[in-house]
């Protein structure tokens, strides 16, 4: 019996110092196994690194990209400058047209008031009113401020506003045919729209009468 239970004992020592081995060797196995995958991922980037001509290619795209930026702020900078002494008194411009629509409102008033019509003093009044008035747009003018034109034009949705319409078979529908407020441009910037009156033809009284009532006629008859 004793002899047995060590031929047992040494039996089971021989398979657990085998099995030991195999691990040992397994685990060995797969340490190669991963260095070489670690080598081959190394020889992979180093395969990946660029040539000095493949460099010295995306230096050149960069700086090519980096001055074309430049150039771009430049242009930029050069066009709000431009427009800073181009248009720098435009919000000045706009609110000194007030002062020639109320010269022009003044000249109204003082050609319809009764007890100065044809007298001296109105006409001296209107003369220097009118001189005042042309030296304003002669100033204007100076500065690249001129009218829009608008009497007798096709009314431009970008130059003039239309205010009402006037029945006039002579014109063309849509044609503007009075003036009730001038516009300007500042250069090719539209200060402000002419406010105008276009033309429309002349209605019928058949057509004028309303539809709704020309129908119930219809319908007694």
């Amino acid at each position: 019996m004793d002899e047995e239970l060590k031929e047992n004992i040494d039996k089971s020592t021989s398979e657990g110092e085998d099995l030991d081995t195999l691990e040992t060797e397994n685990g060995n196995a797969n340490k190669e196994s991963e260095d070489k995958n670690s080598n081959s991922e190394t020889e992979n980037k180093e395969a990946e690194k660029l040539t000095p001509e493949q460099e010295l290619e995306t230096l050149k795209d960069k700086l090519a990209r980096t001055f074309a930026e430049m150039e771009n702020q430049r242009r930029r900078f050069e066009k709000e400058k431009e427009d800073a002494y181009e248009y720098g008194g435009y919000s000045f411009a706009k609110e000194a047209l007030n002062l020639l629509d109320n010269l022009e409102r003044s000249k109204a008033v003082l050609e319809n008031d009764e007890k100065l019509k044809e007298t001296d003093a109105l006409k001296k009044i209107v003369e220097h009113l009118n001189i005042i008035n042309n030296d304003m747009l002669s100033i204007f003018k100076k500065n690249n401020i001129e009218p829009i034109k608008s009497i007798n034009e096709k009314l431009d949705p970008n130059l003039h506003q239309a205010m009402m319409e006037v029945e006039d078979d002579t014109k063309e529908p849509g044609t503007i045919v009075q003036e009730i407020q001038k516009g300007f441009m500042m250069k090719d910037r539209l200060l402000r729209p002419s406010l105008v009156g276009v033309s429309k033809k002349i209605l019928k009284e058949e057509q004028k009468q309303d539809p709704k009532e020309g129908h119930k006629d219809e319908k007694n008859q």
